[in-house]
């Protein structure tokens, strides 16, 4: 890794371990799209985007879509920006859903918005992954949830919750573009634990309003 670029996290963020890291993420939405900026700028060497969405107008404000990226894939818009970040990072899309035929890599980033499609996804990577970190957001409230021990792998299902049992809000107080930067910061955050061998916290909700955090710690 370049010393100078990474110089102010050596100490935080320890090289060798990073560089066996490839990270997939799936969702390049609110918190997705931030994640792959920040594991970018990190140093993650190699990043797998998966999204089949288009940029729409209604991304600028919630996602921090540039308007130039209009109509085209989120995928390649972000893969475009990673790629100014470190031109040297390995990036490769996909235009579609995660399947069971996707080789993923042994980091995943989970950014999807369907308690469905977070069920199909742990069922297919649960025992493939050594790092699985799930972001969820809704307006100014955030959830992290993290596995990457035995204990976190078993209660990881526990939040997979039914559909109907979910919150539904407004359509306009769904996504604020800050609360996915503090959601895909505290993604990271876990990620790096993981990297210096730290413990890792399971569970980790935040209520942005109230000021309010509540945090489900290992044992």
């Amino acid at each position: 890794m370049n010393s100078d670029r990474y110089s102010r996290q050596a100490d935080i963020i320890p090289s060798q371990r990073i560089l066996d890291c490839k990270a997939t993420v799936i969702g390049v939405g609110a918190i997705g799209r931030q994640v792959a900026i920040q594991l970018t700028a990190i140093g993650i060497p190699s990043i797998q985007l998966v999204d089949f969405d288009n940029v729409e107008e209604s991304n600028i404000a919630s996602q921090g879509y540039l308007e130039g990226d209009l109509k085209q894939f989120k995928v390649d818009a972000t893969a475009d920006l990673c790629k100014k970040i470190n031109s040297q990072i390995d990036i490769e899309v996909i235009k579609d859903r995660f399947k069971r035929s996707t080789t993923a890599g042994n980091c995943m980033f989970c950014c999807v918005d369907s308690i469905v499609t977070r069920k199909h996804i742990w069922d297919i990577v649960k025992d493939g992954v050594n790092f699985f970190c799930d972001g969820r957001t809704s307006a100014e409230v955030f959830r992290i949830v993290t596995a990457c021990n035995e204990e976190s792998r078993n209660y990881y299902p526990q939040t997979l919750f039914a559909a109907e049992q979910a919150h539904v809000g407004p359509c306009t107080a769904k996504t604020t573009i800050y609360c996915a930067n503090i959601a895909a910061g505290f993604m990271l955050t876990q990620f790096t634990k993981y990297l210096r061998l730290l413990p890792v916290d399971p569970d980790i909700q935040v209520n942005l309003l109230a000021s309010e955090m509540s945090v489900i710690s290992e044992s």
